[in-house]
């Protein structure tokens, strides 16, 4: 069958196709970089689970309290060897990026210390883990304080005011790589690697930890090979490749990979017990295809910022730009813009595609969130979705796509529901 064919079975009318047609010819150099990374990390991730002698005992279910689960204990090597750490925690317990970041935070903060933030505010759900929103159970309530540096008006670190706010009561320093629900661009892990000397130049025996959720693999290296002390993430984004149905990482230094054992399940207890409830198979084949979905998600990405901002919106990264992340902010200026879009990337989903997705209150939120993702994990982020909060600038975070060409249908149907909403007009 023609391939414009199958297009329009799906939707997507010819003069939406023939645009795309239009803007991928320019994107061949740009897609055989993102392949030589992925075959580069794709390597790195054989050379770990080889090195580890990963076999099917690896894979046998545990239950209960899990005592001498070989598959769990050994994925966590493997983890630990990828990321070029000490130790790694990884964990079905673990149940979100969040929730990672929270035990990571709350066993490395001690009542009376501080946790300082370089990079300006932290992703919306951290809000209420830190106390920056009052809180049960928050930081805060704990004795512990918070100090923010913004960043300067073009995204970069504002060093000056970095060093003033570190003193003796920073114990700990969070960076978030990925932009989150704001306009400001992602960092590189070589800008990333610039902060965490310039803080421990300052004060040595500070903890940096990095929320890595959105940049696994898009690079070829990671927070960890340039001073991380931790590196955190969700196994529902990248490094689950599609198949975790759930779970987090922590990889990091022994002795902080230690106590974020102890804080998720208890003192004593550790990293002794969680039984891995038959997922290890997910959790070691969803890994070994992350660095191939990611770069799926990252052909996705360039796609969509070459699509729109040929059309005279403003994306970050720009359509040029390098990637460090997988999330592609498309800022449309409406309300309406942002509900076009999202029932498109909606109606191109394999689940739930008859189903319209509307702004509502979400948990962790200050104010209504649209979200269109038709997943077969719910909530997924490396599955193909989109989502944004209903407020100014009216931005759209787009991510993923366990493959490249469902990426592209994506970003086809939510250019055709904003023609349809007479929202654009193709050149």
């Amino acid at each position: 069958m023609e391939i414009e064919a199958m297009y329009q079975q799906l939707g997507v009318s010819r003069p939406v196709y023939e645009y795309g047609e239009s803007v991928l010819r320019d994107l061949r150099e740009r897609f055989e970089e993102i392949d030589r990374v992925a075959e580069y990390n794709q390597g790195k991730v054989l050379a770990a689970m080889q090195h580890n002698r990963v076999n099917a005992t690896h894979f046998a279910a545990t239950t209960g309290y899990g005592y001498d689960d070989a598959g769990r204990d050994n994925l966590e090597k493997v983890y630990a060897d990828v990321f070029h750490t000490e130790a790694a925690l990884v964990r079905p317990q673990i149940t979100c990026g969040t929730h990672a970041l929270t035990v990571a935070l709350s066993a490395n903060l001690l009542p009376g210390d501080e946790l300082l933030s370089p990079v300006g505010a932290p992703y919306d759900t951290l809000e209420e883990v830190i106390g920056i929103r009052p809180s049960t159970c928050s930081l805060k309530e704990y004795g512990v304080t918070y100090a923010q540096a913004d960043l300067k008006e073009d995204g970069s670190f504002d060093y000056d005011a970095i060093r003033s706010k570190i003193n003796e009561r920073t114990k700990l320093i969070t960076i978030q790589r990925s932009k989150g629900y704001a306009t400001r661009p992602s960092f590189s892990v070589q800008q990333i690697g610039e902060l965490i000397a310039f803080c421990k130049g300052i004060k040595p025996d500070v903890k940096v930890m990095v929320d890595n959720c959105y940049g696994e693999f898009v690079e070829p290296i990671e927070p960890s090979d340039v001073g991380a002390d931790m590196v955190v993430g969700s196994l529902i984004k990248n490094p689950g490749g599609g198949l975790a149905p759930i779970g987090g990482y922590i990889c990091g230094t022994r002795e902080c990979v230690e106590r974020c054992a102890y804080r998720l399940s208890a003192p004593g207890l550790g990293q002794e017990v969680g039984a891995n409830l038959g997922l290890m198979p997910a959790f070691y084949q969803g890994l070994f295809l992350s660095p191939t979905v990611t770069s799926g998600a990252l052909k996705g990405a360039v796609f969509a910022a070459n699509i729109y901002e040929k059309l005279g919106f403003a994306c970050v990264p720009s359509a040029s730009e390098d990637r460090h992340d997988i999330i592609q902010a498309v800022t449309l200026g409406s309300p309406e813009g942002m509900v076009a879009f999202c029932q498109g990337i909606q109606a191109a989903a394999p689940v739930d595609s008859y189903v319209t997705p509307e702004p509502w209150a979400m948990p962790g939120y200050d104010t209504d969130v649209i979200m269109a993702a038709g997943a077969f994990v719910q909530g997924s982020s490396i599955e193909l979705s989109a989502d944004g909060p209903i407020r100014e600038p009216y931005a759209v975070y787009f991510q993923g796509g366990l493959t490249w060409y469902h990426a592209k249908l994506g970003i086809l149907m939510s250019l055709q529901k904003m023609v349809e909403a007479g929202l654009v007009q193709l050149p």
